[in-house]
């Protein structure tokens, strides 16, 4: 779609949304034009907040299932829709809410950290929902001496784990785009470009190892930073004609080139697409605005038990951009 194609569909996206009283919210994983045309762009806990503020009377969610659902936990009397009902996520696949319901049977004391990448259903067994941006925030903030369990993502978990030396169960989860940007990917680019600074996501599986590759001195390690995207993002603001690698899915580039077109971001994968963050495409996108579908419910009581969770995840905040310990 050539520019004036994209304004033609853009105005029709906002004519529909003004005549649905609707804002249109999306992801930083979505693809540029969804991106361009969206009144808000940003990660899951900044959504999860402009959810919970909106004045509009529906909500588009431009973003996966788990995405929407949260959405309308926090705006149960908005209309919420998904533009693609196939938008899954492959980390939230990974537990559901049996299996929290046996650990809790097993550990009765314990205390349930659900990263938001999780269904309604498993955030209804939590005491705590977070973010990338405010894990290790989330887990400082609960009593001394309860035994934890963080899910479902290993490689964030793994890394709140060191951040916070508590004790922390951590589930065996992963996210199969970030799992697949590897050590060897991240050491094979700091080698072509020592010199640029590295932005990393904690569910990468490149996180888990970043102390190893700092202390073999195959990462910079005063430029290695362990982000949020929307971290990543207020970061790409401070380097000014700098250069970055960037570990995570490629649709934060776009994003990052706006926030600093005088420098240069460079994917550690390439390849590193989330098939179901593109299940959104500017078609649905409009068939969702003039037909209103596709309408996402959570039923009631497991609604009003996320919504704890939710909220008190939302209460706490990121206080700091999360870092490795000693990065700068």
């Amino acid at each position: 779609m050539g520019a004036a194609g994209y304004e033609k569909w853009a105005a029709e996206v906002r004519a529909l949304a003004r005549e649905r009283d609707a804002v249109i919210l999306a992801h930083n994983y979505q693809d540029a034009a969804i991106q361009d045309v969206a009144d808000y762009v940003g990660d899951s806990l900044e959504l999860s907040r402009l959810a919970a503020k909106a004045e509009a009377s529906t909500i588009v969610f431009c973003g996966v299932h788990f995405m929407a659902e949260t959405a309308k936990i926090l705006s149960p009397d908005k209309t919420v829709l998904l533009p693609s009902l196939e938008a899954g996520c492959s980390l939230a696949d990974t537990v559901e809410a049996a299996d929290v319901e046996r650990w809790r049977l097993q550990n009765p004391d314990g205390l349930v950290v659900s990263y938001v990448n999780t269904s309604a259903a498993v955030k209804a067994l939590s005491d705590v929902c977070c973010t990338s941006a405010n894990a290790v925030d989330v887990v400082e903030s609960l009593p001394e001496g309860k035994k934890i369990l963080f899910l479902p993502d290993f490689f964030l978990g793994s890394h709140v784990a060191r951040e916070t030396g508590r004790d922390i169960e951590v589930w065996m989860g992963e996210c199969h785009v970030h799992a697949k940007i590897t050590p060897e990917a991240l050491r094979k680019k700091v080698a072509e470009d020592p010199t640029a600074e590295v932005f990393v996501h904690p569910e990468c599986g490149c996180s888990t190892t970043a102390l190893d590759l700092w202390s073999a001195g195959d990462l910079p390690k005063e430029r290695t930073r362990l982000l949020s995207t929307g971290a990543m993002i207020r970061r790409a603001r401070e380097i000014g004609p700098g250069r970055a690698l960037v570990a995570t899915e490629v649709g934060i580039l776009h994003q990052l080139r706006a926030a600093n077109p005088e420098a240069t971001f460079e994917a550690v994968d390439g390849s590193a697409v989330c098939p179901f963050m593109k299940m959104t495409t500017q078609e649905s996108l409009i068939e969702a605005l003039r037909n209103g579908i596709y309408e996402i419910e959570v039923e009631q009581e497991t609604a009003k038990a996320a919504r704890r969770a939710l909220e008190a995840m939302i209460a706490i905040g990121p206080k700091s951009i999360a870092v490795p310990s000693g990065a700068a």
